[in-house]
């Protein structure tokens, strides 16, 4: 199930299971986790990627080791906010893992200057130029994640402010 707005995806998703956040890349994809009551995302790992079913066979066992329940891509629009190549190739990865995973709501989540605000985070760690190569990824995927659980608790409050 794949959604395009932040609602319908958050409206789909089954009670007290994690989520997972992709940045994909050309080359890697950085895969960040929450905890079951979406609170916090936390970076993963970075998986270098290689064909498209070695990619999912690997992203399909955190999927089910780690009990989640909805898939989160960043979606690399334009500073301008439209939509290049690389959405394209995104959203076509989206329909791949979609046919593998039917019930597993997939969303999207606008990651322009994700990576820049992974960088300058890991720059003030004071972390060395060789170890933010290696967790530039997944640190990334994280920034992506945290930014859907700050937009899903915003809804969460709106909706028990609602007075029906």
């Amino acid at each position: 199930m794949i959604f395009d707005d932040i609602i319908d995806f958050a409206g789909a998703l089954p009670p007290m299971r994690a989520l997972i956040g992709l940045d994909l890349g050309e080359k890697t994809i950085g895969v960040a986790v929450t905890d079951n009551f979406l609170s916090v995302a936390t970076p993963l790992e970075t998986v270098r990627r290689r064909k498209f079913g070695l990619d999912a066979a690997r992203l399909s066992e955190i999927i089910e080791g780690r009990n989640i329940g909805g898939l989160i891509l960043g979606l690399p629009r334009n500073m301008d906010g439209s939509e290049g190549p690389r959405c394209q190739s995104t959203r076509a990865f989206a329909r791949n893992f979609d046919r593998l995973h039917p019930t597993l709501p997939i969303g999207f989540w606008d990651e322009r200057l994700s990576t820049v605000a992974a960088e300058k985070a890991l720059l003030e760690a004071d972390t060395t130029r060789k170890r933010r190569a290696e967790v530039i990824d997944h640190v990334a995927a994280g920034y992506i994640l945290q930014g859907v659980l700050d937009r899903l608790r915003v809804l969460r409050a709106k909706g028990d402010n609602d007075d029906g």
